[in-house]
């Protein structure tokens, strides 16, 4: 494989494996080897989170505060500067899986929690992180478990833990369903007195034993005095539970698959992928770091490049890391919390416990506008750090044609190779039509500086563009 080769595969991985990465990190990266940074991600020795303590200081309004947009400035801080990108992923990745709203938990402390939690576990045991999800108080909230009472049972958690959060539809009956839901009885939400004002902020999980129902209970043909972490470990010894997660770890992390609730009559696109990630995860007894590391290692990951509609949260991350504007110091940081809403992803506010609908559902004739105003309007920044990175690498080409341009600019904010014919050729036609990038004399070069960041707004607006 040759250095442009290695370029492209790098700067796959990091978008998927992250939010993209500049020209001068996927040198370095390259510089490292490819399963060597893979297991950077996966078990990072270098890279720190973000440190909120800087946040705090600077925005404190981010920390406490319930209101919007403050409330999710907290995590989209984190989405900007962790050195841990995977980390961060894995936190967007199940939070799409477990989807809870701030619309009805109406908290983000409980929403940052939330978040945390993920950023704590996932990517650790997939059994722990049921376990840690059945006591979070966001999802207690979220899904009426605080209603689910001996002699009442609300079976709301109990479907959706078995619906959504683990083996999908007709792998388990209503009588299921119901036994599940008895089994999490008494698990509930807590308050510290003292602050019992403020709500999603002091809320704790707490289990009450005289509000669980102890009786015998059957279960996908398992029958016991069980609780709600005995009906976690059947859970996971079902197949349909690794087939489940497979596909949802396959449609967030290498291509575009249809919609979770058509799983039952449509089939994966590459079911030997599918199997290849349900072997990782039940002989990893459901690790993920293990599952993690098949899957960015596979020849089937390796191969879908470009296969997959960048989510509003990762199109805005990515440009942000990008151009080297994410610093949070900068005037109305907070506003950024939002842009992924207005691009139709609200962060920690799913429109229902089914998530978000992804791939080319992310895009219609609206948000693909603000979309592509969106980055247009950083790239064309020449003041931006990442910008004038890309302008001097271009620069460093020296004098060039206007073919050449094209392909350097194309080359340095991909490597872009899913371009149509079409596309290449309305490029070099705008390009061609001021001829040869020179450098000469300062006028020259004002006027390169431009024509580039000119172009690299048309390549941003390319539908290619949208797919990383």
């Amino acid at each position: 494989m040759g250095h442009s080769d290695d370029i492209a595969l790098m700067a796959h991985l990091m978008r998927r494996a992250g939010f993209g990465a500049t020209r001068d990190e996927l040198e370095t990266l390259v510089a490292a080897g490819y399963e060597e940074t893979v297991e950077e991600l996966i078990d990072p020795k270098k890279g720190q989170q973000a440190d909120e303590n800087i946040l705090m200081r600077y925005y404190p309004s981010s920390l406490p505060s319930n209101a919007l947009p403050d409330g999710k400035v907290r995590w989209m801080y984190h989405l900007l500067n962790t050195g841990r990108p995977l980390e961060e992923k894995m936190v967007l990745f199940w939070h799409c899986v477990f989807a809870t709203g701030q619309a009805k938990v109406d908290g983000y402390t409980a929403m940052h929690h939330q978040m945390a939690m993920f950023r704590r576990n996932g990517m650790g045991s997939y059994r722990e992180l049921l376990v840690n999800l059945a006591k979070d108080p966001a999802m207690l909230f979220w899904l009426d478990n605080i209603e689910n009472h001996k002699g009442a049972v609300n079976e709301n958690w109990g479907r959706e833990l078995l619906e959504l959060f683990s083996m999908g539809v007709d792998n388990y009956t209503e009588d299921d369903v119901i036994e599940a839901s008895r089994a999490f009885t008494g698990w509930t939400i807590g308050l510290v007195p003292a602050l019992a004002a403020g709500k999603g902020s002091n809320w704790f999980f707490e289990y009450l034993p005289e509000d669980h129902d102890d009786g015998e209970k059957t279960f996908l043909g398992h029958t016991g005095n069980f609780n709600g972490e005995d009906i976690i470990d059947i859970i996971v010894q079902q197949p349909a539970t690794e087939r489940f997660i497979s596909r949802h770890l396959y449609n967030f992390f290498v291509a575009d698959e249809p919609q979770v609730p058509s799983w039952t009559i449509e089939p994966p696109a590459d079911p030997e992928a599918i199997e290849i990630l349900s072997k990782a995860l039940r002989e990893s007894n459901f690790e993920m770091r293990p599952v993690l590391r098949t899957l960015f290692n596979s020849d089937f990951f390796k191969r879908a490049r470009f296969a997959k509609v960048k989510s509003p949260a990762e199109l805005v991350v990515g440009t942000y890391r990008l151009v080297g504007n994410q610093n949070f110091l900068k005037p109305r940081f907070g506003l950024r919390a939002s842009l992924p809403g207005i691009l139709g992803q609200d962060l920690q506010n799913p429109p229902s416990v089914e998530g978000w609908h992804t791939g080319q559902e992310w895009i219609n004739s609206g948000s693909l506008m603000s979309r592509i105003n969106f980055v247009a309007d950083l790239i064309s920044d020449t003041n931006l750090p990442g910008v004038q990175s890309i302008i001097d690498r271009v620069r460093s080409k020296g004098d060039q044609s206007p073919e050449e341009l094209v392909d350097n600019c194309l080359d340095i904010l991909g490597p872009m190779e899913n371009l149509e014919p079409n596309t290449r050729e309305d490029l070099l036609s705008s390009a061609r039509e001021e001829g040869e990038l020179c450098w000469g004399t300062e006028s020259e070069a004002e006027i390169s500086t431009q024509r580039i960041a000119a172009l690299l707004q048309l390549v941003v607006s390319t539908k290619e563009y949208q797919f990383g």
